[in-house]
């Protein structure tokens, strides 16, 4: 993988630079994450189609500061497709970057083509107890999701980049990470989406469990539904077979329907 910076926010390529007749998948983590998440995604998709994937403020390599609200991020993102003259992109993101993508596609200020939303919905209230943990035991938020986040048939040792990588990321930044899912709402507006969608859900998401996704689906316009079975909230690290197969498909049809 290759890694690229602008404007302080630092993102991972498979290829570089991307050509331009090909579209772009814009990868973007959940909370507390970064693009190293998405490396299977990055390794197994880059030879068919332009790859990248987006430490958003304060994840990662990226040094600007993190953000509270899913808005103040899908301007970052859609800053950086800008500025770095990203061809034809398609945000894809799970969880919170599921809730960035969606406000991309309302946004309509990043010409992206389609959407790819993973295990996210129109509305992400968080549990209580997450923020309890991260304030008060943050060792203990961070080796739990090996626990609550994935599927028991996963072995969790496919987690433990995904742990460390948490482990690094401030606390502060987590919390606010959260906050801006919890204040995110946009049931009332998923009639205006207009480009192609895929849903992904997972069938023992117990984070945003699968009737959240069927919901984006049965709200958008011509959306595509694909369910991953036997893999939890995480399930491109989970499945990365699966999820990579289904993206694939997805975006070799919009090329038949020329992107």
């Amino acid at each position: 993988m290759i890694e690229k910076q602008i404007n302080g926010i630092t993102f991972l390529t498979g290829t570089w630079p991307l050509s331009s007749d090909r579209p772009t998948l814009v990868f973007i983590h959940g909370a507390g994450d970064s693009s190293f998440f998405w490396k299977h995604q990055i390794k197994g998709l880059s030879d068919m189609i332009n790859v990248i994937g987006i430490d958003l403020p304060g994840h990662g390599r990226s040094s600007s500061p993190g953000m509270a609200s899913i808005a103040e991020y899908a301007g970052i993102v859609a800053g950086v497709m800008h500025d770095a003259q990203i061809p034809s992109p398609i945000p894809c993101g799970i969880s919170m970057g599921g809730a960035i993508t969606l406000q991309l596609l309302l946004d309509g200020k990043a010409g992206c083509k389609a959407g790819i939303v993973i295990n996210s919905g129109a509305k992400l209230k968080v549990m209580p107890m997450i923020f309890d943990m991260i304030e008060n035991d943050f060792p203990g938020y961070v080796n739990s999701i090996g626990a609550f986040a994935v599927s028991q048939k996963t072995d969790k040792r496919q987690m433990a980049f995904v742990i460390d990588g948490l482990s690094k990321t401030p606390p502060e930044v987590i919390g606010n990470d959260f906050k801006a899912c919890n204040s995110f709402d946009v049931i009332e507006r998923l009639e205006e989406i207009s480009v192609p969608v895929l849903v992904m859900t997972a069938d023992e998401d117990n984070l945003t469990p699968s009737k959240y996704g069927e919901f984006l689906a049965g709200n958008i316009k011509g959306a595509v539904h694909v369910g991953i079975r036997d893999a939890g909230h995480l399930s491109p690290v989970e499945k990365p077979d699966d999820v990579n197969a289904a993206i694939h498909n997805f975006t070799r049809d919009l090329a038949t329907d020329n992107l």
